[in-house]
């Protein structure tokens, strides 16, 4: 067999050229990403599409309601709402009633933004760390007040959400924000002050200053020389790898049993993720209610859901198995089917059932739990399985995928279950101790 290594010429060459005079600031919205508007014309579009028939650009207001405004009172003050009043700001004096949130993808983000000074400017705004990652783009930024949703309600109002995300489509940031537009860190903020998207900041003012003067977006935006210097001040390598270095040099270790295991949770019949995650109503008689209530001192009527409150891992951690489904035999509630079993350190280590739902088992499988199956013909009621035993599960190495394994109590019973790893790749996730892990080591190159 021989290799032949053939020289192509090429035959015609396109120069593609750029005029940077012609990049501009834009957003994009108010209904997808895709759809890109110039800084200089959001205010002509937005008006365009108030009257524009329905549709990813269109909002068809009747002539007679475009300048409809609703006035509402908010803490003891009155204020007022017409199209294009902005709701939402995300991710980064801005009136009272706008939804101000900050949520970085990274704690190294918080990090510097403190250390630069940048941090204690944006909580005057009111934009404090509400979380990490996702956040506004999927609809968890939590309620806007009654009284600003009323207003919206009342006048058919077409209110505006402004964020640095990636995701505007209609409906996901917030039902009452019918117009959604992503922008950069900066003009989040620029039109957080303005209080409104119907504004040409090249020609009109954000607001007008303690001595009467007016400022213009152009006054306070910082030059490129400005944020470089920051940037090389404060955004350093140390500051990744203070953030990261304990999850990067966490050492593999191999597979261990385990030993004397506690059955923390003892259910029934189709339990899945959305009921150890749920993203309903948070009851009111919780462990996230009383956090919320208690230690954050929110009023009931605030709590809203777990969905919206996703990314606050405080409330989600007391709200795992808060499914009003789930039903433990220990409180002698609904016999069970599901056995979980944590290990001597904290977390649950195991799970034991008579089948999975599909994703049920692979998102154990990347958290790095065991799935246990009991054998085929074999259940809990026929082992004789109550719950109050103490659990050894013996993990051998070398383990191959859907190994069946020894579990033995401490009341001398022993039977036999198997490990649902069904492939080399998920065997490889549980002894990272779960994707997150995995990923983790293979960028550090560990």
């Amino acid at each position: 067999m021989s290799l032949e290594c053939c020289a192509v010429r090429v035959s015609s060459v396109q120069v593609v050229e750029l005029d940077l005079g012609t990049v501009v600031p834009c957003c994009s919205g108010p209904k997808r990403p895709q759809d890109k508007v110039a800084i200089s014309k959001m205010k002509e579009d937005f008006e365009a599409c108030l009257e524009a028939k329905q549709g990813f650009k269109g909002f068809q207001v009747v002539r007679e309601n475009l300048t409809t405004s609703k006035s509402f009172q908010y803490n003891g003050a009155e204020y007022s709402l017409s199209h294009g009043s902005v709701a939402v700001k995300a991710r980064l004096s801005v009136k009272p009633y706008i939804k101000t949130s900050l949520s970085p993808g990274s704690g190294v983000v918080t990090y510097y933004l403190k250390e630069s000074g940048v941090m204690s400017y944006l909580s005057q705004l009111g934009f404090e760390v509400v979380g990490y990652g996702c956040m506004t783009c999927i609809g968890n930024s939590g309620p806007l007040p009654e009284s600003v949703v009323e207003a919206i309600t009342q006048g058919d109002l077409v209110a505006a959400g402004v964020l640095s995300g990636n995701r505007n489509f209609e409906g996901r940031v917030h039902p009452n924000t019918r117009a959604n537009y992503l922008a950069s860190p900066p003009l989040v903020i620029a039109y957080a002050i303005a209080g409104t998207i119907r504004i040409d900041f090249e020609k009109e003012p954000l607001a007008v200053n303690a001595e009467g003067k007016e400022v213009f977006l152009r006054d306070i935006w910082p030059t490129r020389e400005e944020i470089q210097a920051v940037e090389r001040q404060h955004v350093i390598p140390a500051m990744f790898k203070e953030v990261y270095e304990k999850i990067e040099t966490m050492e593999l270790k191999p597979p261990k049993s385990i030993t004397d295991a506690y059955v923390l949770l003892n259910l029934g019949d189709s339990v899945t993720t959305d009921h150890i995650s749920p993203a309903g109503n948070i009851a009111r008689n919780s462990p996230a209610a009383r956090y919320l209530s208690n230690v954050k001192g929110v009023n009931p009527r605030d709590f809203n859901s777990y969905g919206s409150r996703r990314g606050n891992d405080a409330v989600m951690a007391r709200g795992t198995f808060a499914n009003i489904r789930l039903f433990n035999k220990f409180l002698n509630k609904q016999a069970p089917r599901t056995i979980h079993l944590p290990s001597e350190e904290t977390g649950i280590k195991a799970v034991l059932a008579e089948s999975y739902e599909r994703i049920h088992r692979s998102n154990l499988v990347g958290m790095g739990i065991i799935p246990l199956e009991y054998l085929p013909g074999e259940t809990a009621d026929s082992l004789g399985l109550t719950g109050r035993e103490r659990y050894t599960i013996t993990i051998p190495d070398p383990l191959t995928p859907r190994m069946i394994i020894d579990i033995k109590l401490d009341s001398g019973k022993s039977f036999q279950a198997r490990m649902r790893f069904d492939t080399d790749v998920e065997l490889t996730y549980f002894h990272h101790g779960g994707i997150l892990n995995y990923m983790i080591r293979k960028m550090s190159g560990k």
